[in-house]
């Protein structure tokens, strides 16, 4: 079974916002919603491979910032009337801590 990685404080990710983070799979975007739930994907929309950390979060969905694509941050798939996913990745909150699991 993979580990959590210790990756940041909650508070080092803005409210709406993203951090990203290099790992041996890629850079990965982790996002903060208004209410402290954490989500981590492939930094890269699969519609042309924009940076997804680079857009809005808005509620529990991200917005493209190349074609406003807007993307599920549970599921990770675009929604309706495109279609397209990005990876997702395990991520949680532990006594202010945000917790990846890369595997």
């Amino acid at each position: 079974m993979t580990e959590w990685n210790d990756l940041c404080a909650l508070a080092d990710i803005p409210r709406q916002g993203s951090r990203t983070v290099e790992t041996a799979q890629g850079r990965l975007a982790v996002f903060r919603t208004a209410t402290d739930r954490v989500f981590a994907l492939n930094d890269r929309c699969p519609h042309k491979g924009g940076p997804l950390s680079q857009g809005i979060v808005t509620g529990e969905r991200v917005v493209c910032p190349m074609h406003s694509w807007l993307i599920d941050l549970e599921k990770g798939e675009a929604v309706a009337p495109d279609s397209g996913c990005v990876k997702r990745h395990e991520a949680r909150v532990a006594d202010g801590r945000v917790l990846l699991r890369l595997g």
